[in-house]
Order: C-alpha cells, then sequence, then structure tokens
C-alpha cells in the first residue's frame, strides 16, 4: 500500500509566491503532526492568518493517482460551512485550482425555453427518460463531472454532507475543513428534522397526534416514513412532472432519508445519539376541542426532532469521507472538549497554534458598557446603549459603524430609539430575507453609515475603511429555550455555555481588522460581556487575552445628535445620489431597500417548550435569553 498524505509536500503545495506573517511556520508545525502519525490536525490560526492558503497546500499533500494503487483513496476535498467563505475561494487566483461545485439550485438550466429554470427543476429532473442533447454542457453536470475529476474539489459543508455515499465523490485521501469551530452544531443543524407545514407536502392532509416522549416520535416517524414512500411512488410513476410536483418529490426524497436515520440510529444500541423532540401547538384550522375527528386522540402541532452528540452522523457524513483530516478555525477553543463534540479520539488529535500577527492596538477592545441586556432588564438598558451609539457616531463621524444587535427584537428597539433621537439618516437596517443585498449596499456605499446587522458575527470582511468601528450589542449566549441548550444546562455543561458565546465574541472582533497594517474599534456594551471574560478565562487563546487586559474605558462626547448625524448625506453613493435622495426619505428613518419596517423588527416564533422559572441564584439568571431572535 502506498503511503496516503505526503506532509513533506507541503511547502510546495502553499499556493502564495511568499509567505507572509507566521504561515511558514504553521506549515512546519502541520507537517510535524502530519509525520508523527496523527490522523487530525486542529489549526487555530487567526484572523489574517490566511487560512486558505494554509487549507491549499494540505490539500496538496493528499496521495495522487500516479502514486496509488486502483483501490486507494487519492485527491482532496476542501469544505466550509460558510456560502460567503466559497465564494472567495472561487475569487481568488491563487486557488484557482480548488474546483467548486454548488448544488443544482445555483446553476440555471442552458435550453432555450428554459433559460429560467434552475437544474433542479429542468427537464431532465421532470420527465421520465428525458435525454438532454446538451447535457454536456450543463453547467451544474459540468462543474460535478470537473470536481469529481480533477485533485480537489472544493463545495460547502452541507453538499459535501449531502454527497455522503455518492458514487461520484467517493472517499478521498484527504479532507480539509475551513471555519470548522462550528462542526458539531453545523452537524445537529442538518440532522434536525422539522416536520411542519413548511417541511412536509401533504402536512394538511396528516393526522398529528401529540407526542409524549421519543418513543411516540419514532412510531410517529415511522409511520410518516412511509406514507411519504407511497407519495413519492406515485410521482416516480408519472411520465411528466410539473415544477412544483418536481419540488414535492425531491422534498419527500429527503424527508424519508431523514425518518430513516432518525429511526435506524434510536433503534441502534450503539449510537451515542441522544434525540430531542418538541411539539409546538397545532395550527389554526384544527378542531376547536384539539381532538382529532374520528378519534378521541388529541391532536398535536409542528414537530422538531432534534440530535445531541451526532458522533454517528460525521462519522458517516465526514469521518468516513477520507484517510487524513485538517481542520481550521480561528475559535477551536478547547481541543479536548472539541474533540467529544465530534467524536474524535483526542489522543489521535494534534493541535497546530498560529500566533496572531497583528499588533494588539490596532485591534481594541472598549467597555461602553450600560447594563444587562438580559431579557428581563433589555427595557432599562436598550434606550441607555441607543445613547451610546450616537455618542460613538459622534467620534466616528465620518466612519463606517457595524452594530452586532444579536437579535431582530434588538434590532427593532434600536432602530426605532436612533430614530426617535433624530440620527435615522445615517442608520440601515436589513431583515431577514434581503440580509445579503442590504448588506452589500451599505458596503458599497461611500457614506459613514452605521449599519444595525443581526447574526453577522462570522464570515464577514469588512477591511480597510468598509467598516473602522463596531458595537456588541449583547452577549451573545444561546437561547436556552432551545431544548438542546436546555438539556446540556441541566447536565451542568456550563463551560460549553460560555465558551460557544465566547467564540462568536472572538469571531465578531474578527470582522473589522483584517490585516496588519488595518485597524477598527470594538465597544462592548453589555455588562454581561465582561461576566463572560472572567468565566471563560481558561478557554481564551493567549492573542485575545491581551486584547482584554488592555480594555479601558474611552471618554465619549457629550450626547448631540445633532453632531452624529454631521458625517450622514455628505458622502456619494456608487450611483451619484446623495443618501437621503436613494432613501426617498427625508433622513428621518433607517434605510432598508425599500421593504417594510415591521419586517425587521418582528421576532420569530418559538416551538421549544417553557422552561422552569428563573432563580437569581443560578447562573442561568445572569444569561436567560429567551426571545428566540
Amino acid at each position: 500500500m502506498s503511503q496516503t498524505v505526503n506532509p513533506d509536500r507541503l511547502f510546495e503545495a502553499f499556493p502564495a509566491p511568499s509567505y507572509r506573517g507566521n504561515q511558514e511556520q504553521a506549515l512546519r508545525d502541520i507537517r510535524d503532526a502530519f509525520a508523527a502519525g496523527n490522523d487530525v490536525v486542529l489549526v487555530r490560526a487567526p484572523t489574517g492568518s490566511g487560512k486558505s492558503l494554509l487549507a491549499r497546500a494540505v490539500a496538496g499533500c493528499a496521495r495522487t493517482v500516479e502514486d496509488a494503487d486502483p483501490s486507494e483513496a487519492t485527491g482532496a476535498y476542501y469544505t466550509t460551512p460558510q456560502v460567503s467563505q466559497l465564494d472567495d475561494v472561487a475569487a481568488d487566483d491563487l486557488l484557482a485550482d480548488l474546483n467548486v461545485i454548488r448544488g443544482k439550485s445555483n446553476y440555471t438550466c442552458i435550453l432555450p425555453e428554459e433559460r429560467n429554470t434552475p437544474v433542479n427543476q429542468a427537464p431532465c429532473v421532470r420527465e421520465r427518460g428525458y435525454d438532454c442533447s446538451v447535457k454536456h454542457r450543463c453547467p451544474y453536470f459540468s462543474d460535478r463531472a470537473i470536481a469529481s475529476n480533477r485533485e480537489i474539489a472544493a463545495m460547502t459543508l452541507a453538499y459535501f454532507m449531502q454527497t455522503a455515499g455518492s458514487e461520484v465523490f467517493r472517499k478521498r485521501d484527504v479532507v480539509v475543513i475551513d471555519e470548522a469551530h462550528g462542526l458539531a452544531e453545523w452537524a445537529e443543524m442538518y440532522a434536525t428534522i422539522q416536520l411542519g407545514p413548511r417541511t412536509v407536502p401533504f402536512w394538511d392532509d396528516l393526522r398529528v397526534p401529540q407526542i409524549d416522549g421519543i418513543e411516540r416520535a419514532v412510531r410517529y416517524a415511522e409511520n410518516l416514513e412511509q406514507t411519504c414512500t407511497r407519495r413519492k411512488d406515485d410521482l416516480l410513476s408519472q411520465e411528466s412532472l410539473s415544477p412544483r410536483e418536481v419540488r414535492e418529490r425531491d422534498r419527500l426524497q429527503e424527508l424519508i432519508g431523514e425518518l430513516d436515520w432518525f429511526v435506524s440510529d434510536y433503534r441502534d444500541p450503539q449510537s451515542p445519539t441522544t434525540w430531542l423532540v418538541d411539539q409546538s401547538e397545532p395550527h389554526a384550522g384544527d378542531t376547536g376541542d384539539g381532538t382529532d375527528d374520528d378519534t378521541d386522540e388529541a391532536r398535536g402541532g409542528p414537530l422538531t426532532i432534534k440530535p445531541m452528540n451526532p458522533e454517528k452522523y460525521l462519522a458517516h457524513t465526514v469521518w468516513d469521507r477520507g484517510n487524513k483530516f485538517a481542520l481550521l478555525s480561528a475559535t477551536i477553543l478547547n481541543k479536548a472538549a472539541f474533540c467529544r463534540q465530534v467524536g474524535l479520539d483526542p489522543e489521535a488529535v494534534a493541535l497546530v497554534d498560529v500566533g496572531h500577527t497583528f499588533p494588539v492596538e490596532n485591534r481594541p477592545l472598549y467597555d461602553v458598557t450600560q447594563g444587562k441586556m438580559t431579557y428581563e432588564h433589555r427595557d432599562e438598558t436598550t434606550p441607555d446603549i441607543a445613547r451610546t451609539i450616537v455618542r460613538l457616531m459622534q467620534r466616528h463621524p465620518d466612519e463606517k459603524g457595524l452594530i452586532h444587535a444579536h437579535s431582530y427584537d434588538i434590532q427593532g428597539r434600536l432602530a426605532e430609539l436612533l430614530c426617535d433621537f433624530g440620527v435615522g439618516d445615517r442608520i440601515r437596517v436589513h431583515d431577514r430575507d434581503g440580509r445579503d443585498a442590504d448588506l452589500e449596499e451599505w458596503k458599497a456605499s461611500d457614506d459613514p453609515d452605521v449599519f444595525l446587522s443581526v447574526k453577522m458575527e462570522e464570515a464577514l470582511d469588512l477591511k480597510g475603511d468598509l467598516c473602522r468601528w463596531q458595537v456588541l450589542c449583547k452577549a451573545p449566549y444561546l437561547n436556552t429555550g432551545d431544548s438542546r441548550v436546555a438539556h446540556r444546562l441541566e447536565e451542568g455543561q456550563w463551560a460549553w455555555y460560555y465558551r460557544t458565546a465566547l467564540r462568536t465574541i472572538i469571531q465578531a472582533c474578527g470582522r473589522v481588522v483584517r490585516a496588519p497594517d488595518d485597524h477598527g474599534a470594538t465597544y462592548l456594551a453589555d455588562s454581561s460581556l465582561l461576566d463572560l471574560f472572567d468565566r471563560a478565562r481558561t478557554d481564551t487563546p493567549d492573542w485575545f487575552s491581551a486584547q482584554v487586559d488592555r480594555m479601558t474605558r474611552p471618554d465619549l462626547p457629550a450626547f448631540d445628535p445633532q453632531a452624529a448625524r454631521a458625517g450622514s448625506g455628505t458622502g456619494r453613493s456608487t450611483n451619484g445620489e446623495t443618501n437621503a435622495r436613494r432613501r426617498g426619505r427625508s433622513g428621518s428613518r433607517p434605510h432598508r431597500s425599500g421593504r417594510s419596517s415591521n419586517s425587521a423588527t418582528s421576532s420569530s416564533s418559538s416551538s421549544s417548550s417553557s422552561n422552569s422559572s428563573r432563580s437569581s441564584s443560578s447562573p442561568l439568571a445572569d444569561v436567560w435569553e429567551t426571545d428566540g431572535s
């Protein structure tokens, strides 16, 4: 048998003409880690380390076809959870040999009469036995053929997991996962089964009972799987399907796989997975007494079936897909805990630390805390944070700012208050549907606008003047209304809870400082953030501890909304219009690309069951978050 990954090729596989920062030392450490016999190497590399270049070097060490026996795995996979990260890879000339493949829905059919049809709804999937005359030129099948036959195939983690067991994307010698810190959470999310009107095509035809435990959920899943199979077979028997029927068929196939996985995993006595089930109230239109029309059985609403510790799922979708693995991230904070979460043996895993090359004085943290932003304190704290944002706008009159609002509830409150203060002409917001377009519009503008964002702590590159300051409005604790979170906290996993929040903070702090000569300030407005730094101190990387230790409380200008507006409307947008004219307003309300302001301020509903009452003596009292946004 030929040798698997050849770490001696790391340096020749590095794609850049020269090294920067600590890249050369990182390659040495990665080489030594693989040479020592480790199957998995964790590379903890902070922002600006050039993780994608390191990833390409590791992928380039994979066994080649020329060096392998016919039965041996060759080549490499590069995968990342973030679509934006994959877009960056596709646009980087240094990474041109990472052959990118995306899901069918990202490609458009090239048949003349189907130019607006995504490939996953094209005639080749609508009509049985369809012989496409241009399949050899189809963008999807062309990209898939190239990616499957070249040495390095690049794809999102979702696509990578979905292709487990595929004859096209078989096991390879090396798997590289970028931004791997959330691998366990992503696996839990992908393996979660949502059963409701949006996910089950014939939901309104179902009789859904009240599910009083996991055993009842398994029996219901078995029955539902049989129903889905019958309906799918009916669709497959037809000669031709409409686009709607194609979507139903494909969703039924996905649902059958999800239900089968859940039932078989639960029935497997060796599986480490713990399953939880949440059920919400029946939708309007069900019988008024809450019972089935034909039986005395109580009616139930939509279901969410969630896995915890999805080691078996990861074994099938990730660990069985390669011989050697490199997992890269700035925020793999605790090696042993990370390995436990993803089902790895820490003894077979090496951790390589890459030093931070950005001067600590270029990435300052500032304490502008105004109180706690837990749900019960939010009403009194939010106005103070809004006033602080106005003062920060005065401090940065000609510079763009980013506000990490944490939830749409907080975003809506801040937007309303800032408008009431008279600085709305410098404020931009987004809603759930248009977040990417609104973000790109803000980035493209030359005006010093302040963007109220939700869940943008990761995968956002705001280099240089794209953003010079940001505010963290709330400690980003996970929602304790989520049954998985509640279950872990009931088991006393508070270190995990604090570590997860710290990870998000570190990721957020990296959004505005992207190079050694870049600079950007991060302001902390929630006093719970300071408490979190103390609780998670042992899991904090040294380079971030240096930021925390240097944190000071700045002298801010006295509250003056007129001064905060000074920089607004003076710049020019990409089409030459001023801010106020482009908004179509008088500068009094925040910009949201013409969408209704109501959509950004409405909080999302939660189907999780209620938790026990809070206790001021419990750690939970300091971090409670149940708004679900």
